[in-house]
């Protein structure tokens, strides 16, 4: 049973409302499926037409889909994820064209960036047409957008016809789902469809750039590098730098944020969780014998020893697409285990797709205590 999640009270129009207290009705008890995407998509896109959720594969990692135009549906993915009002979403959408009518302007940085890396893991930060709604920006005059390259997510937008609004599918702050089960586990009973499209080939987040100034800047690290980024425009002769915002985030408590994936503590285990780096074994090993009648979950890579018991542990693979691809699934099942603390490992390796998974697991644990 799923508590009525909307408020009335935060949708402008006559209309909205009435949607809204009629969409009420209809979630006070929700009946969560995971249904083949082939066979379910016309339900989906039917669903996503008349203001309802699904939950949808990409590349990435599965989305909360809503259509992006509609308040009433944008304040129940907000409402559904128990997401910050200040952390915006971004918007799915088809091909270049269609993210051209949801802007006030694509300019030629965004033009050679998009024909270079969509459809894929690559976001753009851009002024918002009017008619996204405003609170999928929470309330700012920019709007997130990506194209995402995984044959359901396209079906669905090319079936709905609307532009689809989708952050991660899971309860805000928490580990973002890379299959329909982590969806399922996060979500029953507050949603009633999930599309299985199978693992997330990439497994994180897309890359976020902001490409509202003279030059790029990026807000969240991903699969697309600086490097790429950089090889990218100086091939189309526009050999600007490649910025990155200090420290990969902005104030946490700020109503500023561009970009989903920029407050301090995300991608989160519910597990009490801390970090360690494979160059401090005098500490990493102080810290195991303090804790020794613990249950330890232990995340590390292929060719870290310890030589402590330990409760469970997961290997990731030492090549950095390879862990990015199964670091949130690691990390879900350590977190299912039981265990009283999980230990993970840091790379020190800040090349390529490393700098992506070193600003999720920096998000996503502390630093172990002193």
């Amino acid at each position: 049973m799923a508590d009525t999640i909307l408020s009335a009270g935060n949708v402008e129009s006559a209309a909205a409302r009435r949607a809204l207290k009629n969409l009420n009705k209809r979630i006070v008890a929700v009946r969560t499926r995971i249904e083949p995407a082939d066979s379910a998509l016309p339900e989906a896109a039917e669903l996503i037409r008349s203001g309802e959720l699904v939950a949808f594969p990409t590349e990435t990692v599965y989305g909360l889909g809503g259509d992006a135009g509609n308040p009433v549906a944008i304040k129940r993915i907000y409402d559904v994820k128990g997401r910050p009002a200040n952390n915006p979403l971004i918007v799915h959408v088809p091909d270049i064209a269609a993210a051209q009518e949801c802007c006030v302007a694509f300019p030629a940085l965004a033009m050679v960036l998009a024909k270079t890396f969509w459809p894929g893991p690559l976001t753009l930060v851009l002024q918002r047409g009017d008619h996204i709604c405003p609170a999928v920006s929470a309330g700012k005059d920019t709007v997130a957008m990506r194209c995402p390259n995984h044959p359901v997510a396209q079906a669905l937008l090319r079936s709905c016809g609307r532009p689809i609004a989708a952050p991660s599918a899971n309860t805000s702050g928490h580990t973002s789902p890379t299959t329909a089960q982590h969806v399922y586990d996060e979500l029953a009973g507050r949603i009633g469809l999930i599309l299985n499209g199978g693992p997330c080939a990439v497994g994180l987040e897309s890359t976020v750039v902001d490409a509202t100034g003279m030059y790029p800047v990026i807000l969240r690290p991903g699969a697309v590098t600086p490097a790429m980024l950089g090889q990218c425009l100086a091939g189309a002769g526009m050999a600007m730098e490649v910025g990155i915002s200090p420290a990969l985030a902005e104030n946490p408590g700020s109503d500023n944020l561009k970009s989903p994936g920029l407050l301090e503590s995300h991608y989160a285990p519910r597990t009490e969780a801390y970090r360690f780096y494979a160059s401090d074994l005098r500490g990493f090993n102080e810290y195991l014998r303090r804790i020794s009648n613990k249950r330890i979950g232990l995340l590390c890579f292929e060719d870290f020893a310890v030589g402590a018991p330990i409760w469970q542990n997961r290997i990731l693979p030492s090549s950095a697409e390879a862990c990015a691809t199964v670091l949130y699934s690691a990390l879900r099942e350590l977190d299912a285990m039981q265990c009283d603390v999980l230990l993970v490992q840091f790379p020190e390796n800040a090349d390529g797709v490393w700098l992506a998974i070193q600003d999720r697991l920096r998000r996503a644990t502390k630093e172990l205590p002193p």
